[in-house]
């Protein structure tokens, strides 16, 4: 049996997707995560085969765990099953040690095929974002310059940024006037607008 843990912060998306795999006779779902922080934990305490797990997630994006269980030398193998279809993300996965991007649109038979592919070492990304991901200009952006976008896009304040992040005011302020200048935006909202859209945020 390959042992699975679904990571998906929409609960009617997590519980079709355990629905749907839970009538493949080899795929056995052994652990379900509503966040990045609860994907970590159960993947750390189940060792599953196969982490699924969307990107956009409350606590960490689904990249940031995987490159925290690739820092692990964790076995679990990282799956990305998104609506995402943006090369920029893709290319972030595979960087963080992601072994397949499918998008949520694919056939529900191609899911459960590309689970086994990645369970026995393989590897499986969706052919029209990898060709179009070729092509891609580099992310420019920092972790730090990333994470203070992030925060940024939520409406936070630099004074609050930097009580999360435990900066100063003006680190913060000197992190989001880099990445402006890099993304060629004229103020933070815009330098967010531009990396989510390529799928640097």
């Amino acid at each position: 049996m390959i042992r699975v843990v679904i990571a998906e912060d929409q609960g009617m998306v997590l519980g079709a997707l355990a629905s749907l795999l839970a009538l493949e006779p080899d795929i056995d779902v052994v652990g379900r995560a509503p966040d990045g922080l609860a994907a970590l934990d159960s993947v750390r305490s189940l060792a599953p085969d196969v982490l699924l797990s969307d990107i956009e997630m409350p606590g960490l994006t689904g990249i940031e765990v995987a490159a925290r269980l690739t820092e692990e030398r964790s076995p679990t193998r990282v799956l990305i099953v998104t609506t995402f279809g943006r090369a920029g993300y893709l290319r972030r996965a595979i960087g963080a040690g992601v072994c397949g991007y499918l998008l949520k649109d694919s056939p529900a038979d191609k899911l459960a095929d590309a689970i086994r592919q990645v369970a026995r070492g393989g590897r499986v990304i969706d052919s029209s974002l990898a060709a179009t991901a070729a092509f891609a200009p580099p992310d420019p952006l920092t972790d730090r310059e990333r994470a203070v976008l992030r925060l940024a896009q939520d409406g936070q304040s630099n004074k609050e940024i930097a009580r999360t992040l435990e900066l100063s005011p003006g680190t913060v302020r000197n992190y989001l006037s880099e990445a402006a200048a890099k993304l060629g935006a004229s103020n933070r909202i815009e330098a967010s607008r531009i990396a989510r859209e390529q799928g640097w945020l």
